[in-house]
């Protein structure tokens, strides 16, 4: 029932996914308890993410719990081949190929939801966009799902605000156990992974512009500064803009970040970001990278317009002659800790990914009262997942006595 490029390279990504294992103590927790209880048994789990190693082994626990797990990617260039093989080979309906055709791709969203699906957990909103359209027919089976990214969680609210979401979801983006470490320190982290391992560059002594200074833009900023870069942050929200005055950035316009900048990154979830004015004012070997869901925010058609010529130097690098200036694109504009990386590291998603297991394991217990909205994941089980990574770590925490409750009001 798979579709994936070669099941020949099945061994390599099972090499991967057990890799990974080895540093995801909450979802080996997870999947020792509840591959014994099977709470999803009869049920269908349709998942879009992008299918790497550590999504493959949550696919795998939800096929463990008892699920019928069919999964599609929600990046045509983040999908791993070999990956997508040993997914396939351990029992789960896989539908993604590596670089795969824009409509490739959505057929694949679509063979996805073959098996009429329970719960969805989803990245980026393709999954719910084709179940709102298309395939509304499914609904009636639904108990609902949630979403992995900011830029999904901004569809949902909206379809919310409409009045037309169609199903209860879960903004798992938005519990604590996610943002905090897979926004932050994730997506850091493995954007300059990316970003380095594509370009072989150093980081050090470079300007580094951060269009966003949400929980990601915070963390690449960070990260940034880490590898001595000078960090300048772009923003349109007064707030985060003080922020970053606070965190020590320079913070201006990208018209005046423009001509300073030695690589840009974008990190805002909106479009147009970087655009025609700003190429015309960057300096020759200008670096242009994006970590937000969509290849949206740095204006590739305008990039192109001003360009005489256009040309791949090497792989997920694009050179654009803009007059005598050279400006590279890296991996096409698109989730370049993806395209160009790993994603985030196993320790960060196991993280992420208990947050998506119990999500849906509280829409599993709690669909038949839940409404139509975007809701949040419930405090108690952020604190679940907390506790069960310090144990892990091996770090012991203070306890409130029960004097202290009475005088918190607890």
């Amino acid at each position: 029932m798979s579709i994936v490029k070669d099941m020949s390279i099945a061994k390599s990504g099972a090499d991967k996914i057990n890799w990974v294992k080895n540093f995801m103590p909450v979802l080996n927790a997870i999947n020792d308890e509840y591959s014994q209880s099977k709470p999803f048994a009869g049920l269908n789990v349709t998942i879009s993410l992008h299918l790497e190693a550590k999504t493959a082994y949550m696919a795998q626990v939800f096929h463990h719990a008892g699920a019928n797990v069919s999964i599609c990617g929600s990046n045509p260039l983040s999908t791993q081949d070999d990956v997508c093989a040993a997914l396939a080979e351990s029992g789960v309906n896989v539908f993604a190929t590596h670089a795969c055709s824009e409509e490739e791709y959505f057929n694949y969203v679509e063979r996805a939801v073959d098996n009429p699906p329970h719960i969805i957990i989803d990245d980026g909103g393709d999954l719910v966009h084709l179940l709102h359209t298309k395939r509304r027919d499914l609904i009636k089976n639904l108990y609902g799902g949630s979403e992995e990214t900011t830029t999904g969680v901004n569809r949902l609210k909206k379809l919310d605000a409409d009045g037309e979401l169609a199903f209860p979801m879960i903004a798992a983006n938005d519990a604590y156990m996610k943002y905090l470490f897979d926004n932050r320190y994730g997506t850091g982290q493995s954007t300059f992974d990316g970003i380095m391992r594509t370009t072989n560059l150093v980081i050090a002594g470079k300007t580094v512009v951060i269009a966003g200074y949400g929980w990601c833009g915070r963390g690449a900023a960070m990260r940034a500064r880490g590898l001595g870069a000078n960090v300048i942050v772009t923003e349109v929200d007064p707030i985060k803009s003080i922020e970053a005055v606070f965190d020590g950035f320079r913070v201006m316009p990208m018209t005046e970040a423009a001509p300073l900048g030695d690589i840009f990154l974008t990190l805002t979830g909106c479009n147009d970001v970087i655009n025609k004015k700003h190429f015309e004012l960057m300096k020759s070997g200008a670096m242009l990278a994006n970590a937000g869901h969509f290849d949206v925010e740095i204006n590739i058609p305008d990039l192109a317009a001003i360009s005489k010529s256009r040309r791949t130097v090497k792989p997920n690098i694009e050179e654009f002659m803009v007059g005598d200036k050279k400006i590279y694109l890296l991996a096409e504009g698109r989730l370049v800790n993806l395209a160009s990386g790993d994603g985030h590291p196993a320790e960060v998603m196991d993280l992420s990914f208990a947050v998506q297991f119990f999500s849906a394991m509280h829409i599993l217990k709690n669909h038949e009262s839940m409404e139509n909205h975007v809701y949040l994941l419930p405090e108690d089980i952020n604190v679940k997942i907390a506790n069960i990574k310090l144990k892990a770590l091996g770090v012991s925490i203070d306890t409130l006595t029960e004097e202290q409750r009475k005088y918190l009001g607890l």
